[in-house]
């Protein structure tokens, strides 16, 4: 199994920044792809922000040039700077991890809260 364990979130102030983290544990699967999901009331989950082991990345296009996702390979961890935040981001954040094994296994962390306030 793999444990994904997320940090950071929080409250703040439209146009302010905030950083999120996931580092996946467990040896059991080697991870492929993370990515940032989120959540708001009322709404479908939506794709944030992904980036493959190989350093691809792809984003959603109501986040494209204020988030930014990056990863640390050896650490499996994922990272998300969101700056220029508003109000509509606010949500719970999900982090996933997929391994492409066979077959592909997906799991989910368990969600930190970003709340913009107008």
């Amino acid at each position: 199994q793999v444990q994904l364990v997320e940090s950071g979130g929080g409250l703040v102030q439209a146009g302010g920044s905030l950083s999120l983290s996931c580092a996946a544990s467990g040896s059991a699967f080697r991870i492929n792809r993370m990515a940032w999901y989120r959540q708001a009331p009322g709404k479908q989950r939506e794709l944030v922000a992904a980036i493959t082991s190989s350093g691809g990345t792809n984003y959603a296009d109501s986040v494209k040039g204020r988030f930014t996702i990056s990863g640390d390979n050896a650490k499996n961890t994922v990272y998300l700077q969101m700056s220029s935040l508003k109000p509509e981001d606010t949500a719970v954040y999900y982090c996933h991890a997929m391994a492409y094994s066979n077959p592909v296994r997906i799991f989910w962390g368990q969600g930190t809260q970003v709340t913009v306030s107008s």
